[in-house]
């Protein structure tokens, strides 16, 4: 009894993953210098390695902690949920970033003699995508896959409907490939290069991390498909469920974003 636990909260084990993932980060950021520095790939390799095992084991316990049912309190599952929340906040102030950036050169273009006169947007020779074909195909594809994504967290909440949960997580994964099957076919055709002039800068920084973010997102749904197939997740349980549902509107409400100002209004 005097080991007994009387309150709500989830007191962590000792873990070794917050030490692994930080020297295996260390390794590959400084293989990663070695390697602009002609020194080879393999140290930035063997770090990335040990960042992607940290990463499946340090989940793996939390799916564990998560599916044990004593651990994940409703007092833990609400803190969970701020710390995603500002998690996704801290995103948004990346992104941000890309944006000011664009905005900053869309409107004061530098010319070779007066920034506010000779200037032009986009920089002259540059041929940008016409918003309303591929562009406009992709932001269709990925509202689509929200649409999914909140299908299977209604058919899980509100009618513990497991047949509909993995539909809608397949047609969100599914969408989410093809998205970043056509930025890949989009970005191949483009007319214009990252380096050399400040639009190719912006353009595939903003579109680029988007589409970084678009593969996390994908690989989160996928996790939750898998878990769903394993019979993880209840109604009243779903935290992971519900991150990535998170995560994915958070992505697709930046493209909405991205779509406006950078191929309508900055093109």
């Amino acid at each position: 009894m005097a080991h007994a636990k009387n309150h709500d909260y989830h007191i962590l084990n000792p873990s070794i993953w917050p030490l692994t993932g930080a020297v295996s980060a260390f390794v590959m950021l400084f293989g990663a210098v070695l390697w602009m520095h002609d020194s080879g790939p393999y140290m930035f390799l063997i770090g990335f390695v040990g960042v992607l095992y940290t990463m499946y084991a340090w989940w793996s316990d939390t799916v564990a902690e998560g599916e044990s049912g004593v651990d994940y309190t409703p007092v833990v599952r609400i803190g969970l949920r701020y710390g995603f929340i500002l998690f996704i906040m801290s995103e948004v102030m990346f992104f941000s970033a890309w944006f000011w950036v664009f905005f900053k050169n869309a409107l004061y273009p530098m010319g070779p003699e007066s920034p506010m006169v000779d200037g032009q947007w986009p920089p002259a020779g540059i041929e940008t995508f016409d918003p309303w074909h591929l562009p406009l195909i992709n932001t269709l594809v990925l509202l689509c896959s929200g649409a999914a994504a909140t299908w299977a967290h209604h058919a899980l909440t509100h009618e513990n409907n497991r047949k509909d949960l993995k539909a809608g997580l397949w047609l969100a994964v599914l969408l989410g490939m093809l998205f970043t099957a056509f930025q890949i076919y989009e970005y191949s055709h483009a007319a214009f290069g990252f380096s050399g002039n400040i639009y190719g800068a912006t353009f595939f920084m903003a579109t680029g991390f988007h589409g970084f973010h678009v593969v996390i997102g994908t690989i989160f749904l996928a996790v939750c498909l898998f878990r769903a197939y394993r019979g993880h997740f209840t109604p009243e349980n779903h935290v992971g469920f519900e991150a990535a549902e998170w995560y994915w509107h958070f992505v697709d409400v930046v493209w909405l974003f991205l779509f406006c100002a950078v191929y309508i209004w900055g093109g």
